[in-house]
C-alpha cells in the first residue's frame, strides 16, 4: 500500500523553517524554538536571507540553497512573500507546507487573492498545504512542535484536530494540568487545501493514535469529511465537539420540514451515519475520549446508581432519564444481597442509597453486587463528604474492582476533602467526575457510541432491494415546472413525482371552476377535501384555503367560491390555479405523520420523520438522517420519534413495512433527483387497517445544482455501473457494484470457494466468515473503494459467482485490488471481464495506478495479469508473493478529489 500523502506532515525526517529568526515574539523565532527545545528527531533547516546562523544552526538565504529537499516546509514569512516562497518550494521538490504567516486577514493584504494565488502555485507543483491562519502541528513522540504556540503537548494516544488556534492552545493547557497526552495535535485553520477529511483519513491508520478528538466550526467539503470520518470511526473512537449551533435555514418559513430541521440537526445526522459521538463541552470531549480509548464500553443503557446521599441520587436519576438512559431494575437476588449488607433503613431500590454513614467496605459490597446483576450494564457511584465518609479508602476500593466488562464512573462531589481521592482516581486511570451532570453526559456518550457502532454493523435484508422508479415521468414534471418558472410544484405535480417513486398518495384532481370541482368530487366519492391550488402558496391553511369533509355537490361548489375569495383577500398578489379535490381519508384509527427532506447547504439532503398535521412545529417530534437510507436506517429513524414508538414501528407490522418502503423511496428520490431541494409530505395518514397514504405534499425544486451525486454528502449506490456482460462462451452474467443487501450472497460465495481459492484470495487459511467481515465487504464507501460482483441470475436463485474490488491507497492516486471467482466459473473469462470493468471504474474515478499482490503459486492469476498489461516483481523478503501493477491510461483526475 502506498505512502499516505500526509506522511510528510506527520512523519517528517527534515523540516525547513522559512523565516526562521531569533527576534523575540516573531512567528519564525517561536517555531524554531519549539522545534529545537522539543528535541525534534529529524533535521532542522532554517531559511532566512538576513541570517547566517539561527539558534546555532546554519541558515541559508533561500529554499533553493538548501543542501537537501526537506519533507516539510514551515512558512513563517509575511503575506506578501508567501507566493514566491511556495514557488521556490515547488522548484526544490517540497511536497508539504505549513503556512503559519500572520496577518493574511489584515486590511489591504488581499487575503483571498493571496490564498488563490498560493493554491494555484501549490497545485501546479503538487504541494499540499495546511493553513493559513492556524497554530500548527505537533507530534509529541517525535519531538515535533511546528507551532507558534507556547503550549506543549505530552506524548499520548489521543489525536486532537481543531479549526481554532485559540481553542487548541486552551485545550493543551487544560490537558497538561491533567497529564493527558497526545499522539498528534493539528490546528487546521482555514482548510484552504488539507481539511478534516484528509487528516481523519491519515489518523484512521496511524498506529500511534487510539482515539480522535475533533473541534469543528465549519465544514467546507462534506463528501471528504464524511468519507474520512466514516473510515476513522470504523477503526477507533471519534469524539466531536461542534460550536455555532445554527438556526434553521432560510427555508424555515417555506415548509414544515424546513422549520423543524436546522443545520445543527444535519451535523448530528452526519455524525450518526459515520459512527462518531458528539459532546457539548471540552471536559466531556476528553472524558468521552478517555473512556473509549481505555476500552470502556456499555453493552446496554441500564445504569445502577450507588450513592451515600439521597439528593444526589435523585439528581442522577433525572439526568439519566434526560439523556435517554434508564435506571436498572435490580433483580430480587440483587436486592436480597443488598439487604444483607445495608442498614434496614435503606430505600430498597435503584438508586441504591447506602446512607450517609457508609464506609469504604459498604461502597465496595454495594457496587460489586450491582455489577453482578445481569440487568445492570454500568454504574455511577456518587460520594458526598459526610462525617464518617472515607473518600480515599473508598476510591481505592473502587479502583480494585473488576470493571472491564461493565464501566463504573465515580463522582466524588466536593472540594478540599475529596481532592486527594480524585487524584487517586486520576493516577489509576479510573474515570471520575466532579458533578453528576458530567458523569451522566459521559455515560450518554458511551451509549451513543454503542448505538452508532451497532448501526455500522447492521446487515440489511436482501428483500430491501427495490424496483426502478419511473424516472422519465419525474424528470418530465421537473423540466416542465422549471420551464414555467416554478420553484415549488403544485400538490398535483408533487404527488405525481411521489407516485413515480411508488410512494402511496391520495388521488388529486385539479378543478378550475365550481362545476369541475363538483364533478370531480362526485367522481371521487363524497366526502372530499377541497384545497387551493397554487405553487405560490405553501401553507394553505394560513390563507384559509382548505375545506375538509365536504359532504355534498352543492357544498363543493360553495367551497370553491369561498376558497378563491379568501385567498384573493389574503394574497391579492397571487392568481390561483383553481382548487384541488381529494377524497377524504378519515380512518378510524388514523394518525398524522410527516415525512420530509430539507437541503442543508453543507451536507445536502436531510430526511426527517415525525408527527404530522398542522401542529408539527409546536409538537416538534422528529428524527433526521442523511440519505442514502437502507432498511435498518429507516427503522431506526422511525423508532427515534414519539409517534414511531406510539405506532410500535419497531415491531413487524403492515405500518412499519409501508413506512419503511416510503422512507426508502424518499431516499431514492432525493438521491436520483438533484434538482429537488425540499420535500414536505404532510400529513401522511397511518392506519393499522388501511395502511399508509400521503394526503398532501409539496416539492421544491431549483435548477443548476450540479450533476449526478454531487449534492450528496454520502456517495449513494452507483447504479450506472450496472451492466450485463456476455462471456466468450455465450454465458450472460450481471456485473454491478456490491450493496449492503448482498451480505448473505457474499457469505455464500466465500463459503463456497474451495480451500485453494480461499487461500489464493486471502493469502491465509481463513476460517468462518464473521459478521464484521461481511459488513466490511458489503457496506463500502463508494467514494474511496469499489467492489463489483458478478451475479448469475439464470437459476432459480440469484448467485454471486465472482467479485473484484479496489481500495484507494493512502496516496490518493493509486488503488490496491483483489479478485475472486467461484471455482465452477473459472476458465470462462469472467476474471478478465471483472478486472477490465474494475480498472475502467478506477480510471473514471481519477486514479492513476492499480496494484496488488498475487501468490507466486497462483499461476492462472499471474497469466491474467500479464495479459492485462501488469508488470510484476517479487516482494522483497517474501518470495512467495508477487507485486503486480500497471498504469491506468487516460485517467482524468476530478478537481474536487485533489490529489
Amino acid at each position: 500500500m502506498g505512502t499516505h500523502y500526509l506522511e510528510r506532515f506527520f512523519q517528517p525526517r527534515s523540516i525547513a523553517v522559512i523565516g526562521a529568526s531569533e527576534t523575540p515574539g516573531s512567528v519564525g523565532a517561536q517555531v524554531l524554538d519549539n522545534l529545537v527545545d522539543g528535541s525534534f528527531r529529524g533535521t532542522i533547516l532554517p531559511v532566512n536571507p538576513h541570517h547566517r546562523r539561527v539558534r546555532e544552526l546554519p541558515c541559508v538565504s533561500r529554499v533553493q540553497a538548501l543542501a537537501e529537499t526537506p519533507d516539510l516546509a514551515v512558512i513563517c514569512v509575511p503575506p506578501r512573500a508567501i507566493h514566491q516562497v511556495v514557488e521556490d518550494c515547488g522548484r526544490k521538490g517540497v511536497r508539504a507546507a505549513l503556512i503559519l504567516a500572520a496577518g493574511l486577514g489584515e486590511p489591504g493584504t488581499g487575503v483571498k487573492r493571496v490564498e488563490q494565488s498560493v493554491m494555484m502555485t501549490a497545485r501546479r507543483h503538487g504541494i499540499r498545504i495546511i493553513g493559513p491562519d492556524w497554530v500548527g502541528l505537533m507530534r509529541p513522540h517525535l519531538g515535533l512542535n511546528a507551532t507558534f504556540s507556547r503550549s506543549h503537548a505530552l506524548p499520548g494516544q489521543l489525536a486532537l484536530v481543531s479549526q481554532s488556534g485559540a481553542l487548541t492552545s486552551a485545550v493543551l493547557d487544560w490537558a497538561d494540568s491533567r497529564r493527558i497526552g497526545f499522539s498528534a495535535v493539528c490546528s487546521l485553520g482555514d482548510t484552504t487545501d488539507v481539511d478534516y477529511g484528509d487528516v481523519l483519513d491519515y489518523l484512521a491508520l496511524d498506529p500511534d493514535t487510539r482515539s480522535i478528538l475533533l473541534y469543528v466550526e465549519t465544514i467546507t467539503d462534506a463528501r471528504r469529511f464524511m468519507s474520512g470520518l466514516r473510515a476513522a470511526a470504523r477503526l477507533k473512537p471519534v469524539i466531536v465537539m461542534k460550536v455555532g449551533r445554527q438556526q434553521a435555514s432560510h427555508r424555515a418559513t417555506s415548509s414544515h420540514t424546513g422549520a423543524l430541521v436546522g443545520a445543527d440537526d444535519a451535523f448530528d445526522a452526519a455524525l450518526g451515519r459515520a459512527g462518531a459521538v458528539r459532546v457539548p463541552t471540552v471536559g466531556q470531549l476528553f472524558a468521552a475520549a478517555e473512556l473509549l480509548a481505555a476500552g470502556r464500553r456499555l453493552r446496554g443503557d441500564r445504569i445502577a446508581v450507588i450513592t451515600n446521599g439521597g439528593g444526589p441520587g435523585i439528581i442522577a436519576t433525572d439526568l439519566i432519564a434526560e439523556r435517554e438512559l434508564q435506571l436498572s431494575e435490580l433483580s430480587a437476588a440483587t436486592l436480597d444481597t443488598l439487604n444483607e449488607h445495608l442498614p434496614a433503613r435503606w430505600p430498597g431500590d435503584n438508586p441504591v442509597d447506602i446512607l450517609g454513614d457508609a464506609d469504604a467496605e459498604r461502597f465496595r459490597n454495594s457496587v460489586s453486587t450491582c455489577l453482578a446483576d445481569q440487568g445492570v450494564d454500568g454504574a455511577l457511584v456518587i460520594l458526598t463528604p459526610q462525617a464518617r465518609t472515607e473518600p480515599e479508602a473508598t476510591a481505592q476500593a473502587l479502583c480494585e474492582l473488576d470493571t472491564r466488562r461493565k464501566p463504573v464512573l465515580a463522582c466524588w462531589m466536593g472540594g478540599t476533602r475529596i481532592r486527594s481521592a480524585r487524584e487517586q482516581f486520576t493516577s489509576a486511570g479510573f474515570p471520575n467526575f466532579a458533578t453528576p451532570e458530567n458523569a451522566a453526559e459521559a455515560l450518554s456518550a458511551l451509549s451513543r457510541y454503542r448505538r452508532s457502532q451497532s448501526l455500522l454493523m447492521q446487515v440489511p435484508d436482501a428483500s430491501s432491494a427495490r424496483s426502478e422508479p419511473d424516472m422519465a415521468t419525474a424528470q418530465g414534471i421537473i423540466d416542465a415546472a422549471l420551464a414555467a418558472g416554478q420553484t415549488r410544484l403544485t400538490p398535483w405535480q408533487s404527488k405525481s413525482i411521489l407516485e413515480a417513486f411508488e410512494i402511496p398518495v391520495s388521488t388529486t384532481v385539479v378543478a378550475r371552476s365550481a362545476a369541475e370541482a363538483r364533478a370531480a368530487a362526485e367522481r371521487l366519492g363524497l366526502p372530499v377535501a377541497v384545497k387551493i391550488n397554487s405553487p405560490a402558496i405553501t401553507h394553505k391553511r394560513a390563507v384559509d384555503g382548505v375545506r375538509l369533509n365536504v359532504l355534498s355537490g352543492d357544498a363543493v361548489e360553495q367551497a370553491y367560491a369561498d376558497i378563491l375569495a379568501a385567498v384573493r383577500r389574503a394574497r391579492p398578489d397571487v392568481e390561483p390555479d383553481g382548487v384541488s379535490v381529494e377524497p377524504m381519508h378519515t380512518p378510524r384509527h388514523g394518525h398524522e405523520v410527516m415525512l420530509g427532506v430539507v437541503r442543508d447547504p453543507v451536507f445536502g439532503p436531510v430526511i426527517s420523520f415525525g408527527s404530522g398535521g398542522s401542529m408539527v412545529e409546536v409538537i416538534r417530534d422528529r428524527a433526521v438522517s442523511l440519505p442514502p437510507l437502507n432498511d435498518f436506517l429507516a427503522r431506526d429513524l422511525m423508532v427515534r420519534t414519539r409517534v414511531g414508538r406510539h405506532l410500535r414501528l419497531s415491531e413487524d407490522s403492515r405500518l412499519r413495512r409501508e413506512f419503511e418502503h416510503a422512507l426508502l423511496r424518499l431516499s431514492d428520490l432525493v438521491c436520483s433527483l438533484p434538482r429537488v431541494t425540499d420535500v414536505d409530505i404532510n400529513p401522511v395518514i397511518a392506519d393499522p387497517d388501511s395502511g399508509v397514504i400521503a394526503v398532501d405534499a409539496r416539492v421544491h425544486i431549483r435548477d443548476s445544482v450540479g450533476d449526478g451525486y454531487s449534492h450528496m454528502a454520502i456517495m449513494p449506490y452507483p447504479r450506472h455501473l450496472t451492466r450485463t456482460e456476455t462471456l466468450p462462451d455465450g454465458t450472460r452474467v450481471l456485473l454491478r457494484p456490491i450493496r449492503p443487501e448482498d451480505a448473505a450472497m457474499e457469505e455464500a460465495f466465500i463459503e463456497g470457494l474451495s480451500a485453494r481459492s480461499r487461500y489464493y484470495r486471502f493469502m491465509d487459511h481463513m476460517g468462518q466468515v464473521t459478521l464484521p467481515m461481511l459488513v466490511r465487504f458489503t457496506q463500502i464507501d463508494y467514494h474511496r473503494e469499489m467492489a463489483l460482483v458478478a451475479v448469475d441470475e439464470s437459476g432459480q436463485e440469484t448467485r454471486q459467482v465472482g467479485v473484484a474490488r479496489y481500495v484507494v491507497n493512502p496516496d490518493g492516486r493509486s488503488c490496491e485490488f483483489a479478485i475472486a471467482v467461484a471455482d465452477d466459473w473459472q476458465g470462462k473469462g469472467l476474471g478478465r471481464r471483472l478486472m477490465e470493468r474494475l480498472m475502467e471504474t478506477a480510471r473514471d474515478h481519477g486514479l492513476e495506478r492499480i496494484e496488488g499482490q498475487v501468490l507466486s503459486a497462483n499461476r492462472g492469476m499471474l497469466r491474467l495479469m500479464e495479459r492485462l498489461g501488469f508488470s510484476r516483481q517479487r516482494v522483497p523478503g517474501d518470495y512467495s508473493v508477487m507485486q503486480v501493477e500497471r498504469a491506468l491510461e487516460g485517467h482524468e483526475r476530478p478537481a474536487q478529489d485533489y490529489p
